[in-house]
């Protein structure tokens, strides 16, 4: 294809004409122009294709630009189209959807698939895509058998893991729920959440008496549930404890041992009185005596653990004190004899006198009541006071479940108060000499005093210990300590004493001993 510079080679040949100037300068001055018309190529693209007039020396056509320029596009991508296809044309690839409809257009391929041309249009027939039926096999009732054998045995197989599954979720939900309640038993023991826990039962008829809305009041203030009903033991006091997980609105819960039983004055002092009468005569008459009365009343109720309270008995021994002065000026006014009418006109009016008893008598009661049945009596002066002792009695009844769990140290000897938290002692040795005197108080029979003697003659382990290398043999090492002497008090009241030979050779064995279970008390 020729360039543009070829139909412009001679300098004196005019310039090329656009159609779009003539159209153009056209529409401008209203005319046409006879030049471009001349010059318009004919047929049916003529409208589409501007074209350039120039003469030719060769007398050839002019090609327009536009059109040479599409041309050489067309050429260049037919020839890349060709070289991309196979030599076999049945086994070649499908063509991209563009290009088969460009070379389609470019070869005058009609939409029905027939060529301009004449050539016939070669398809690819469709691949087969429906599934290849093959003729199903016939098996022996023993295959059949077999496979149902294996099939039954597989579901008996998921069934099984199912329900081991089932079993180990039921089993990890039981492990997590115990878990969840110790946890709470647990805190439900603690002093600050126990008493929330508890439930006391108080009988109506101590509720009648004229002391019984203190009572009330008292255990309410508490924050611990009250439930009034009509206990086993007449006039008495008795709780329950609530499991964690219950409401506090529920009755039920585990009852404790512990019973407080208001006994009246009256009641209290004929029994005392029963005592008096048997010690005195030796021999057990129809009235009871206190501990009888108890010891019934335990046989009753197995298991409870009893305790009494006695209200304003100091009334009893102020009146018993007033009729014996009053009687005393009687006996000094020669008047014996109308007292005594006055006293057989009373008794027949039907008021029946009290019996008479000292304090000395309502000790030895007690006393013996203490010692054959283990029973304590609480005397106390008002209606406020036993309501204080009922919730006393409260806070110990709930607190006791965790004193008994932090009590067990797992020591076999009992550990003070003071001792329960141990000797603290710095990085920089400050607290080790009180660490070394206590594991010498720990010792039996060992006092702070005997322990700040050896702790000033030996004041660590390290030192005592060489001390005993120094000594030539057991006998020496035995008394080591026994020369040591203790100081007690100060000033001109202080004494002295010697450590002995038993210390000495007890902190000798404790210092030297290899057995582990070997009594420091016995002989080397």
């Amino acid at each position: 294809m020729g360039s543009y510079s070829d139909s412009t080679s001679d300098l004196d040949e005019a310039l090329p004409v656009f159609d779009f100037l003539h159209r153009a300068s056209q529409s401008r001055h209203g005319e046409p122009n006879a030049d471009a018309a001349a010059s318009a190529p004919k047929g049916p693209r003529a409208t589409h294709v501007m074209t350039i007039s120039s003469d030719s020396d060769d007398g050839e056509p002019y090609v327009p630009l536009a059109q040479r320029l599409q041309q050489r596009r067309d050429d260049a991508a037919r020839g890349d189209a060709e070289r991309r296809l196979p030599s076999n044309p049945v086994h070649a690839p499908e063509r991209p959807p563009g290009l088969h409809q460009e070379r389609s257009s470019d070869r005058g391929v009609s939409p029905g698939g027939a060529e301009e041309t004449g050539l016939p249009c070669r398809r690819q027939p469709p691949a087969d895509t429906s599934p290849v039926r093959r003729k199903p096999s016939t098996r022996t009732q023993e295959e059949v058998r077999a496979s149902r054998e294996e099939a039954l045995r597989r579901r008996q197989a998921r069934e099984g893991q199912q329900r081991d599954k089932e079993a180990l979720r039921r089993e990890q939900d039981r492990q997590k729920a115990e878990r969840k309640a110790l946890a709470e038993a647990a805190k439900a023991l603690r002093p600050e959440e126990c008493i929330k826990h508890m439930v006391v039962a108080v009988d109506p008829a101590l509720l009648q008496l004229e002391g019984g809305g203190t009572l009330l009041a008292a255990v309410q203030a508490l924050g611990c549930s009250c439930a009034v009903e009509k206990q086993a033991v007449p006039r008495s006091v008795s709780w329950m404890r609530r499991a964690p997980s219950a409401q506090p609105g529920d009755g039920g819960g585990v009852p404790e041992a512990h019973v407080v039983m208001q006994i009246t004055v009256d009641d209290f002092i004929t029994l005392v009185h029963g005592y008096v009468q048997e010690g005195r005569r030796g021999r057990c008459d129809a009235t009871p005596t206190l501990t009888s009365w108890v010891q019934e009343q335990q046989r009753r109720h197995v298991g409870k653990l009893l305790s009494l309270a006695v209200i304003d008995l100091e009334k009893y021994f102020r009146a018993q004190k007033s009729q014996s002065q009053k009687r005393l000026r009687q006996a000094v006014a020669g008047e014996q004899r109308g007292a005594g009418k006055a006293r057989k006109r009373k008794k027949s009016g039907g008021d029946e006198a009290r019996p008479e008893v000292s304090r000395v008598d309502v000790e030895e009661a007690v006393v013996h009541l203490q010692l054959h049945t283990g029973v304590s009596v609480r005397f106390l002066s008002t209606w406020k006071d036993f309501s204080d002792h009922i919730a006393m009695t409260t806070r110990a009844v709930a607190e006791a479940p965790f004193k008994r769990e932090r009590e067990k140290t797992g020591f076999s000897f009992h550990l003070e108060s003071e001792w329960a938290g141990g000797q603290r002692s710095d990085r920089d040795g400050k607290g080790l000499l009180q660490v070394w005197k206590r594991q010498i108080q720990q010792l039996n029979r060992v006092s702070p005093d005997m322990a700040s003697a050896i702790l000033a003659a030996y004041p660590s382990p390290q030192l005592l210990a060489q001390a005993y290398d120094l000594c030539g043999g057991d006998g020496e090492r035995l008394s080591l300590l026994s020369d040591l002497v203790i100081r007690r008090g100060e000033g001109v009241t202080s004494t002295t004493r010697r450590v002995g030979p038993e210390l000495s050779k007890r902190l000798f064995l404790l210092m030297s001993s290899r057995e582990p279970q070997r009594a420091l008390d016995a002989t080397v």
